[in-house]
């Protein structure tokens, strides 16, 4: 497809040459070319669609890399990218070699910071804008927060410490706020009339004069501002954000590109932090997502032609196989409760959402809450279940430490998205649940398949006290691991092989990598077993007694090595007395690409033919 008005953007900057009339335009072809070439290579695709407009108008007012934008979350910059340069990558968006689909510093000097997770860009900006203020350097910094991330406790502690910075912009993406006709007819004259600089020059004289007036000039300031207030907060119900310190602007129709530059170029000078409520549609552009936009928040790839609803025939999963396990169990016992953390459809919590609402809650995006709101709800007698991805877990280490864990309340903590995770890259590996649940001592389980997953669950609710997890795979189960079917042991011996003296171990989806390692070492006459691990922490009773008949151990798991499952293992492997070889793989977190998950496994040496590798080598060090 042509693209006749984006084909003028090779660099960064050359907005700016356009005629202003063709920003519309422009604002048409990054619409349709995020559509063709999302749905070809997947990637998020409402948040981008919905701010278009806004980034052209930031791009246009702004001077890059200069001037300095923040997003939160970082899903929303892919026409930032495009303006900036990349638009070549996007045909290996968010694959091996490809260009990330969050902010990366390494690919462009405009990208400010990394971000994967939410309600960060606030505290992030404050502190780029504070830096600027103390090396005497020139430029805006601008943070765009969409409306979800405004449900995360950092954006506050952020608002709180803005200070006097006037050279910060926060713009508050609200896509579910509509803006009605009389209210937004009076916002756009004052919107207009207070980004002018006339009036930050009449309002600071003003000011000035007043103060002067011996006995009542401060006072009188004092009254005309205290009224000022009262009237927006009529018109605007703003007075938050103006108590904070806070220039309040809006709200603005945020797909009106020319009203947007006009305001942000206006605001190259201002006199305290402003805030910029726009007013966006996610999905804009794609009737589907518009309707369905948290659907298609963020997608694999489709066919134009041929768009179903997600939400009406959603795949099968881990996730959805989790959900209606819990919504069935949620009606047999009375006091379960479901937590999540503005993940409801991606972490299955649907099914239990329309069955039982009235013990379904969403926070926000607001791990940390989550977190410490279960242990109120458990410390009352009932039984909250937490469903959290993996990486956004780690948010809440503290809570889950101090809030439930020393009271060991009843708690389960149900993590999703376990292990290698494709496409997202660096921000959203799960890799380090296995480590901080084992470190603070809460028992953790890792099914491998489907069967397992509902077995262990149903176990977790019905049979067990105290803080415990169950992590599990992002997508499908796979043939091989769901062969296995569900024992009911915490470990199982998947393969045996007569006088085998080297034995395999994992867990969860790396599994099926042990098996195929297996059988590669079998066709170069070596005999290897496999163990693969339900209970992870702890080691469940008899392992270690089990494995130290064997001579050479490889460990492999899908999360960091230092303080994992692995070198818990040796550890307790050692102390028995055992003086075998034990080889351990796991992921080396300083180098996380964004890829497939077999793509992943390659690069960190734990896919079957590094791990069957890895076992020969150690047998040609032992030969004399």
């Amino acid at each position: 497809m042509k693209y006749v008005y984006l084909d003028k953007i090779q660099a960064t900057g050359d907005v700016k040459n356009l005629p202003q009339q063709e920003l519309p335009l422009l604002c048409e072809d990054i619409r349709s070319f995020l559509i063709e070439s999302v749905s070809a290579t997947g990637g998020h695709l409402s948040s981008n669609l919905g701010v278009v407009e806004l980034t052209v108008a930031l791009h246009r007012a702004l001077n890059l890399p200069q001037d300095k934008i923040l997003f939160d979350v970082g899903h929303q910059c892919y026409t930032h990218k495009l303006l900036t340069g990349r638009r070549a990558g996007f045909a290996q968006l968010r694959q091996r070699d490809g260009i990330s689909g969050f902010p990366a510093p390494q690919e462009s000097e405009c990208d400010t910071f990394i971000a994967g997770h939410g309600s960060t860009a606030l505290s992030t900006a404050i502190g780029v804008a504070r830096a600027k203020k103390i090396k005497g350097e020139p430029g805006k910094v601008v943070a765009i927060i969409g409306d979800g991330a405004f449900t995360g406790g950092m954006v506050y502690e952020g608002m709180n410490n803005v200070s006097t910075l006037n050279n910060l912009i926060v713009v508050l993406n609200d896509n579910k706020m509509s803006i009605s006709k009389n209210v937004g007819q009076m916002a756009n004259y004052l919107t207009k009339l207070r980004t002018d600089p006339k009036y930050f020059h009449a309002k600071a004289r003003m000011e000035t004069a007043l103060e002067k007036i011996p006995a009542v000039g401060s006072d009188l300031v004092k009254v005309l501002q205290e009224g000022k207030k009262l009237i927006r907060r009529g018109i605007y119900h703003s007075t938050m954000f103006e108590e904070m310190g806070f220039q309040y602007i809006g709200p603005v129709d945020g797909h009106d590109v020319l009203e947007l530059t006009r305001i942000l170029t206006n605001l190259s000078e201002q006199y305290s932090p402003v805030f910029l409520h726009i007013v966006t549609r996610k999905g804009k552009g794609l009737k589907q997502a518009e309707e369905n936009p948290g659907e298609f928040h963020s997608v694999s790839a489709f066919d134009l032609d041929h768009l179903t609803n997600p939400e009406m025939s959603p795949k099968d999963s881990f996730s959805t196989r989790f959900g209606t396990r819990l919504a069935e169990l949620g009606a047999d016992v009375p006091n379960l409760c479901a937590i999540t953390a503005a993940m409801k459809y991606g972490t299955g919590l649907n099914f239990f959402y329309h069955n039982i609402p009235e013990r379904f809650f969403d926070v926000g995006m607001a791990e940390e809450h989550a977190v410490t709101f279960a242990a109120g709800l458990a410390s009352q007698g009932m039984l909250p279940v937490v469903a959290i991805y993996s990486t956004f877990f780690q948010r809440a280490y503290d809570q889950m430490i101090h809030d439930v864990n020393l009271m060991k309340l009843n708690v389960v903590f149900a993590v999703d998205r376990a292990g290698l995770v494709p496409a997202d890259g660096e921000t959203h590996q799960g890799i380090y649940d296995p480590g901080y649940f084992s470190q603070i001592g809460i028992p953790t389980f890792s099914p491998s398949n489907y069967a397992e997953l509902e077995y262990w669950l149903e176990q977790l609710i019905k049979t067990m006290q105290g803080p415990r997890a169950i992590r599990y795979a992002r997508g499908e189960e796979k043939p091989a691991l769901a062969a296995l079917g569900c024992t009911g042991n915490p470990y199982d011996f998947i393969r045996r092989t007569a006088d085998a003296c080297t034995v395999l171990v994992s867990y969860g989806a790396e599994s099926e990598e042990i098996l195929r390692a297996a059988d590669l070492l079998e066709q170069q006459g070596v005999a290897a077993d496999c163990c693969k691990l339900v209970q992870i922490f702890p080691l469940p009773e008899g392992l270690c007694e089990e494995l130290s008949r064997y001579q050479t151990i490889l460990f492999a798991e899908e999360a960091v090595t230092s303080g994992g499952i692995g070198q818990q293992l040796c550890t307790a492997l050692h102390q028995t007395g055992w003086r075998g070889t034990f080889l351990l793989r796991g992921v080396d977190n300083t180098h996380l690409l964004h890829a497939t998950v077999p793509q992943l496994r390659e690069d960190q040496g734990l896919d079957a033919p590094a791990l069957a590798e890895l076992v020969i080598e150690s047998r040609k060090v032992r030969v004399p």
